[in-house]
């Protein structure tokens, strides 16, 4: 029984009879082609297929995102008769360093997808391949498809398949050919059982098993000999390195079961040489045993959720001298810590930690008096920990918000006011230039207003209060009449006209009903609002704890503006405003404590803005 023997190996003669049988259950002239290479295209399946006689249709099936080949295709001949001669001339035929594979087109997959006929063959010589297992297979029946298994190089796996047309027809070459020699080596055939099928019957038997915690005094031969006492040995070996020194495991392969199962209870946690306890059991694959493993830690995972829910704090925004001592006594004041961390980074805190205690009620009056606390210089952020799979959920949900809402926003703004992009691809923020993002409101052509600070602000900005530029006018000249001095002629107006206050620039309306040479009214001016420019670290932090977001980025936003203006001048309200687009609010505290980052960040938006501004000369 070797493929070098004709009697196997010689594909038998189709007589009228065979043929009949075959035409009968395949009414179609169409082909299915198999293990093509991506780059195999429909010209060449035509110069190929049109060997065999004309050739009505061919289709190779592609992503229909990415276009790629998914690796088989279908061809359509114009009558049963060239399709068959096809199959037997062009099967196996190599394109791009690849075999293909061909089989009848099926229009009813539910015969494929039941398996009956399906046959497994493992042990196979590395030489064999798909061509020759299917010679050697197809006296036995008509074989609808055959593939030896193999990696992505090409090379056998040492196992295949092979599908047979009948149930009959596979169960005979079951008994012909199992447990005999092809290619110098005993092969083993039975009925292809899926994977679910397989791990549904559960079965226990197995005769290999693996053998770890050895010494690297024990061989191969000692080995042998000691399981020997338990019954028939097949093989035996011990794992070893490329130098030849051996890594303290291998396996052992047993005769039957029984023998087998008697080794490992006989043999696991003794110490048969001295010194390691070595442990036996069923060798598995790795995918199975890997697949075990996650099994065990997702339910310790769990495990360990469950038993610390409530209990376990995320604190971030921690001082850099904050470490493990001083964030345990921190929280020991609200009842018993079983561990306490600060995450490191090379020995520097990264900023977060994790406090644990022993019960949720200690854990809650925690986060309810320690939440904006100031420890050290800063204000610390305290909640209870969640895991990553719900904080990314949550995340997620957030992100999709935000898109929604920026969607919902962008439709009442007028197109100018459209956010765009650096110069550059559409669409895409290009490396090396910073991470903010541009828009007209904040670096417009003619000048934007950038941010506007609510407090005092220095006379190149008074100009850009209610969202918009005015121009300003010379002392004296009467709003809305442009180049009139007081004291000139003019005509006057009605007097005692009503102004409501939502009317826009009611100053200036007031302003043109009043007689010429007269000025309005001076109101008192409103009280002086706290500048944050002025307030120390720890009166910005304290007022940050109680803002809402929005006004948190407002103080934020006066506190730069009073740090940038002294550099940049006309420049500080659009460099804020980018600032402020750009970063999140712990970032921005970073460049109010750090100034080296601040000039940094300074120094990306001035480029940006000169990138822009060439951009802007260009078009």
């Amino acid at each position: 029984w070797d493929l070098t023997h004709r009697s196997l190996s010689s594909t038998p003669p189709k007589n009228t009879k065979d043929q009949k049988r075959m035409h009968s259950s395949l009414v179609s002239a169409s082909l299915y082609v198999g293990d093509l290479h991506e780059r195999v295209n429909e010209g060449e399946l035509l110069d190929l297929f049109s060997i065999a006689g004309p050739v009505a249709s061919i289709r190779v099936l592609r992503d229909a995102m990415t276009r790629r080949s998914l690796g088989y295709a279908y061809v359509n001949f114009h009558n049963a008769a060239d399709a068959e001669r096809a199959l037997d001339t062009q099967n196996y035929t190599v394109l791009h360093g690849k075999p293909i594979r061909i089989m009848w087109k099926h229009r009813d997959p539910s015969k494929r997808k039941s398996g009956v006929g399906n046959i497994f063959i493992k042990n196979l010589e590395k030489s064999v391949d798909s061509g020759s297992l299917n010679d050697t297979f197809s006296a036995f029946g008509n074989i609808l498809s055959c593939k030896v298994a193999t990696d992505e190089g090409g090379n056998s796996k040492g196992y295949g398949f092979v599908q047979y047309e009948t149930k009959e027809e596979a169960d005979n070459a079951i008994h012909k050919v199992n447990g005999n020699i092809i290619q110098g080596k005993r092969v083993f055939v039975g009925p292809f059982l899926p994977l679910a099928e397989r791990q549904k019957s559960g079965d226990p038997k197995f005769t290999n098993i693996f053998v770890k915690n050895l010494d690297e005094s024990v061989s191969s031969e000692q080995l042998q000999t000691k399981f020997s006492e338990f019954g028939k040995v097949t093989s035996c070996i011990i794992m070893s390195d490329e130098a030849g020194k051996s890594r303290g495991f291998g396996f052992v392969n047993f005769e039957n079961f029984d023998d087998a199962a008697k080794a490992v209870n006989s043999m696991n946690g003794t110490t048969p040489w001295g010194g390691k306890t070595i442990y036996c059991g069923k060798a598995e694959k790795a995918a199975h045993r890997q697949a075990e493993l996650r099994k065990q830690w997702a339910h310790r995972k769990q495990e360990l959720l469950a038993k610390y829910s409530g209990t376990n704090l995320y604190v971030k925004n921690l001082d850099d001298t904050i470490d493990d001592d001083k964030l345990r006594a921190t929280f020991e004041p609200f009842g018993t810590i079983t561990s306490a961390k600060v995450e490191l980074d090379s020995g520097k805190s990264k900023g977060f930690g994790y406090v644990c205690f022993a019960s949720p009620d200690d854990a809650t009056r925690a986060v309810t008096d320690m939440n904006g606390k100031m420890v050290g210089s800063k204000p610390i952020y305290v909640a209870l920990h969640q895991p990553k799979e719900v904080r990314r959920a949550y995340l997620q949900s957030q992100n999709l918000q935000r898109s929604y809402n920026s969607g919902q926003n962008m439709r009442n703004f007028p197109a100018q006011s459209m956010p765009m992009m650096y110069p550059g691809a559409p669409g895409a923020r290009p490396q090396g230039q910073g991470p903010f993002m541009m828009s007209p409101f904040h670096m417009g052509p003619g000048g934007g207003r950038g941010f506007v600070p609510r407090g005092p602000m220095n006379p190149a900005m008074a100009n850009q209060r209610g969202g918009r530029f005015r121009q300003s006018r010379p002392q004296g000249q009467i709003a809305g009449q442009p180049g009139v001095q007081p004291g000139q002629p003019q005509q006057q107006r009605s007097q005692g006209v009503k102004f409501s206050a939502n009317v826009r620039n009611r100053d200036q309306a007031q302003n043109q009903a009043m007689p010429a040479g007269q000025q309005a009214p001076q109101q008192a001016p409103p009280p002086m609002p706290v500048v944050p420019g002025a307030l120390s670290k720890e009166q910005l932090a304290s007022m940050l704890v109680n803002a809402t977001p929005e006004q948190q980025k407002q103080l934020l936003g006066e506190r730069l503006y009073a740090l940038i203006a002294p550099s940049q001048g006309a420049l500080t309200g659009k460099i804020t405003g980018m600032l402020l687009e750009g970063l999140d609010n712990g970032e921005l505290l970073h460049l109010i404590d750090s100034p080296e980052a601040l000039q940094s960040k300074i120094q990306e938006a001035i480029s940006a803005l000169q990138a822009h501004l060439e951009a802007g000369n260009e078009s």
